[in-house]
């Protein structure tokens, strides 16, 4: 029996903000996430990961839909590559 290596997987927004997951063992490529206007101003935030770009392109969709059902002013859909990274506290080695 093979045991499946646990990994941390970060993905950096175009706006800056980090999204990091795990640790796991899924082989999740891509982080997709939604930041929805509603119609009284504030601002929600849905999000994701799947294991292929083409997945979360297919989100993209159902976020529309999901924009008219709601009343959403604006929403905006993103997505982005994960990375393996460090575990969190784990010193980097130069």
């Amino acid at each position: 029996m093979s045991k499946r290596r646990r990994r941390y997987l970060t993905a950096t927004m175009p706006d800056g903000y980090v999204k990091t997951i795990g640790p796991t063992s899924d082989s999740f490529t891509h982080y997709w996430r939604i930041v929805a206007e509603l119609a009284n101003g504030k601002t929600e935030v849905f999000w994701g990961h799947t294991r292929s770009l083409a997945e979360a392109r297919k989100k993209q969709a159902p976020a529309a839909e999901a924009a008219r059902m709601r009343g959403w002013k604006s929403f905006a859909f993103e997505i982005a590559e994960l990375v393996e990274t460090p575990a969190p506290g784990t010193p980097q080695t130069d």
